[in-house]
């Protein structure tokens, strides 16, 4: 899943990336906000940590002008400005949630999860397509009953197609999403993923639609069964 950060503190702003990298997440992180705009205008992300007082651009009129141009990527604040009111304002201009600073990490990810359950339509930390099921919190994947662990890279290329299973995406799709800028992809670094993934779960558990990507099945049926267990 890929988060744009943005953070003018640059302490922070290191351990948070690194924490977001630690638990498979692809981070880009910028320091004001119209390097926040622009970041916005050109690349998609799934996910947004938005600090307020930025130089050059206020975080609220960051978000604004997002939610102006119909973008409704998640956005989670995480700043210092944390009175009653700080926190209607920022919520009444469409941010999704509000986090206080100083903030413990596993707080921080937790919010994540429960942004990236909310954006996939689900209502629990586990994503199913009704034939294998992937656990947000632990990165274990579920098949058969038995239980699999996942490296960073394997699980937030899971991710990425379990949030949309049935829908094909590309090996570029999926680089986006699970490699931030900067990072050097090989050309062949999605199909050698995707290749450890399926000696774990299973060479059908993944599907290749050949000149178009990779896609995971949709179970719905067998999906509403594990639901209501």
């Amino acid at each position: 899943m890929r988060v744009l950060l943005v953070e003018d503190d640059q302490m922070l702003g290191s351990a948070v990336v690194q924490a977001l990298q630690d638990v498979s997440y692809a981070v880009d992180w910028v320091s004001d906000g119209v390097q926040a705009s622009g970041a916005l205008e050109q690349h998609d992300f799934e996910l947004i940590l938005l600090d307020l007082g930025l130089p050059n651009r206020d975080g609220l009129e960051v978000l604004r002008r997002l939610r102006a141009s119909g973008d409704a990527t998640p956005v989670l604040i995480i700043t210092a400005r944390d009175t009653v009111d700080d926190r209607i304002e920022g919520l009444d201009i469409g941010a999704d949630d509000y986090l206080g600073k100083p903030f413990a990490v596993g707080e921080l990810l937790a919010r994540l999860r429960a942004l990236g359950r909310r954006q996939g339509g689900a209502a629990t930390s586990v994503l199913t397509n009704g034939l294998m099921s992937l656990e947000l919190a632990s990165k274990l994947a579920r098949v058969d009953g038995v239980e699999y662990a996942l490296s960073n890279r394997e699980f937030a290329l899971l991710q990425a197609l379990m949030m949309r299973p049935g829908a094909v995406l590309s090996r570029t799709q999926l680089e986006q999403k699970i490699y931030g800028w900067g990072e050097e992809v090989e050309s062949n670094a999605v199909a050698v993923i995707i290749h450890g993934l399926r000696r774990k779960l299973g060479a059908d558990r993944i599907r290749n639609v050949r000149g178009l990507g990779w896609m995971v099945e949709r179970n719905d049926a067998r999906a509403g069964e594990e639901r209501s267990r």
